[in-house]
């Protein structure tokens, strides 16, 4: 009697895990290969030309002397403060803002979508060009109002300010995810809120956000870690605005322009392994920046739960 239950349970777990295969062998082959690779090379001396070399801790030991490291860390950490908060925001007041629209609201929404389906190179190129100082379109309509632009991406102090105002055109794709957040929002909720005298903002306040907590934690979250990341837009401006093309190997002579001003984690880790082939203190970064991300998701998500439970 107990081998045909026993024998319906294996066939259950075999059909589960031959649907699961696909998804299973994926995670596996590209990210959890890729994951040990990284950890093995990052306490070796690799060049890709040679066989790795055991080092021990000698490649994490180097990240605490490292003066690249640390400038590069402050442009993330920058970048991290800044640029994920204003497209959060920015992203619910444009959802906000469509949903109060009665006539146009799909065309707007199109509109404002649009720049987010461009690729990053060619938007990026794009805005260096549309900011370029004093001959570009932008300076030139500053020139007419009788104001003197800034250099924006030829200017330390302005570089990375132009690299969120790049993100606040592209922000489509984080405006969609809060406009079906502030949708789902039951209309009964803002009723009972206006029938006890709440005004707009009070109903935005104690009822919007609330609501669409869950969807702020996600695009923190993954806000987060997509600019712990950020790599293309702030080589290719700083490329660009250098005047400078890319060299031999795709690595460009100018990465940080102007002055380091955006010269962040990722650009540093890719000199390391691809201008310098130092790849197993590379990995080391690449490590070191996994924790981190790791790291920083854990806490905002236990924050976010802590905060839930006082609310409740």
């Amino acid at each position: 009697m107990s081998a045909k239950p026993l024998a319906i349970r294996a066939r259950q777990h075999a059909t589960t895990l031959s649907f699961l295969a696909p998804a299973l062998i994926g995670i596996v082959v590209f990210f959890g290969y890729p994951l040990v690779s990284a950890v093995y090379f990052s306490f070796t001396r690799f060049d890709l030309l040679s066989a790795p070399q055991w080092v021990g801790l000698a490649n994490y030991r180097r990240l605490a002397d490292d003066p690249f490291l640390l400038q590069s860390v402050r442009n993330t950490l920058w970048m991290v403060a800044v640029f994920v908060p204003v497209r959060i925001v920015s992203a619910i007041g444009l959802a906000v803002l469509l949903t109060q629209l009665k006539r146009g609201a799909g065309f707007f929404r199109t509109i404002f979508f649009l720049p987010a389906l461009a690729p990053p190179v060619a938007a990026t190129i794009a805005f260096v060009y549309l900011l370029k100082p004093g001959t570009g379109p932008v300076d030139t309509m500053l020139a007419h109002l009788g104001i003197d632009g800034p250099l924006w991406f030829n200017s330390p102090e302005w570089a990375k300010p132009s690299l969120v105002l790049l993100g606040l055109w592209g922000i489509g794709d984080l405006m969609v995810i809060f406009l079906a957040g502030v949708l789902g929002v039951p209309t009964s909720l803002y009723e009972a809120a206006a029938l006890d005298g709440a005004n707009a903002w009070h109903r935005f306040r104690y009822v919007t956000i609330p609501t669409i907590r869950p969807v702020i934690l996600f695009a923190a979250v993954t806000g987060v870690i997509y600019t712990l990341q950020y790599f293309d837009q702030a080589a290719v401006a700083g490329s660009i605005a250098s005047g400078q093309a890319t060299t031999g190997g795709g690595i460009s002579q100018s990465f940080g322009f102007p002055e380091g001003s955006t010269f962040t984690y990722p650009l540093w880790l890719y000199t390391v392994g691809f201008r310098y082939h130092a790849l197993g203190y590379a990995n080391a970064l690449a490590v070191a920046l996994f924790l981190v991300a790791f790291a920083v998701t854990v806490i905002l998500l236990r924050r976010a739960k802590a905060f839930s439970g006082e609310e409740s």
